[in-house]
């Protein structure tokens, strides 16, 4: 299995040549140079948005999602007992991830103290931001101040967060949007302006499901930040937000991977598109990922093509 990259080119060239089946998977909307260059070479390509595999004119495309961890390990309650946060407050999540993660502190700072008066607010900084941001929380009135939690990152504490949170401000990577959808939470994607606007694509094909909004990285400030929580006071438009992320949701996504690798590596023939749906929706089940394919093992002729 591959995510496409220039050094899968010659891997994925030598497999062709050895006859030995590729599943190629791509979680941006629009795919790379590197992948749509790789894509050809693959039988079989797994996609997180439908309109990639147009992009990639795949003969064999399913749409599986993307992998993330599992959104069943933690509920709410247990989150917030978890992160020290009472049940009742609303808990904006703010995260950037890794790339220009200054855009957001800059908000969240500018913003933090009409923020905290209307949420609570967990913030992951980055470590070159953390102590600007303890030393913001720290001139915050005593309070208020426990209601801003700055972080310099969140590894396993990460999925508490967002089962903790009502709404969210971040990028919009696909591992980003896929979280999100699969807490059933609002957000708004400010996507990442460079990298040849794939997260532009990724944030506008999400928000069209309803579950989000954009706002473009040259516009978000601290009264852009204020504005996107403005969705906490609006009751009916975030239960409409969240339907909506719950129904784009794919939180069996790496149950299905795991079902085209299986039939890829069993050589056996590959699932249906509907088989592949369901397992993304749903995941596989306590029995575990679908069952090591059944089918008879496909004709070589039939896997060439």
């Amino acid at each position: 299995m591959t995510s496409g990259g220039y050094v899968a080119i010659p891997v994925l060239a030598a497999a062709r040549l050895l006859r030995i089946p590729v599943v190629l998977w791509e979680g941006n909307v629009v795919p790379g140079r590197s992948v749509r260059a790789t894509a050809r070479l693959a039988d079989v390509v797994a996609v997180s948005f439908e309109a990639t595999c147009a992009a990639l004119a795949a003969e064999r495309c399913y749409v599986t999602g993307t992998p993330i961890r599992d959104p069943r390990t933690i509920d709410r309650e247990a989150a917030r007992e978890r992160l020290g946060i009472p049940a009742g407050p609303r808990l904006l999540l703010v995260f950037g991830g890794s790339q220009a993660v200054r855009r957001f502190n800059e908000a969240v700072g500018g913003a933090l103290g009409r923020l905290v008066e209307r949420c609570w607010v967990l913030h992951v900084t980055g470590e070159a931001g953390y102590a600007e941001m303890q030393a913001a929380r720290d001139g915050l009135p005593p309070d208020r101040r426990d209601r801003y939690r700055p972080y310099p990152f969140l590894a396993e504490e990460m999925t508490a967060a967002l089962a903790a949170a009502d709404l969210v401000v971040g990028r919009a990577g696909s591992s980003t949007l896929a979280e999100a959808a699969a807490f059933g939470l609002p957000m708004v994607c400010v996507p990442y302006p460079h990298a040849a606007g794939h997260q532009r694509a990724n944030a506008e094909a999400y928000a069209a499901t309803g579950a989000a909004r954009v706002v473009d990285d040259a516009d978000f400030d601290a009264d852009a930040l204020v504005a996107a929580a403005h969705l906490l006071d609006d009751p009916a438009g975030h239960l409409a937000m969240s339907a909506a992320a719950r129904a784009a949701a794919r939180p069996g996504a790496a149950d299905a991977v795991a079902r085209l690798v299986l039939a890829a590596a069993t050589r056996t023939a590959y699932p249906s598109v509907a088989e592949i749906a369901r397992l993304a929706a749903v995941g596989a089940g306590p029995g575990g990922i679908a069952g090591a394919p059944r089918g008879r093992p496909a004709d070589p002729g039939e896997r060439d093509r």
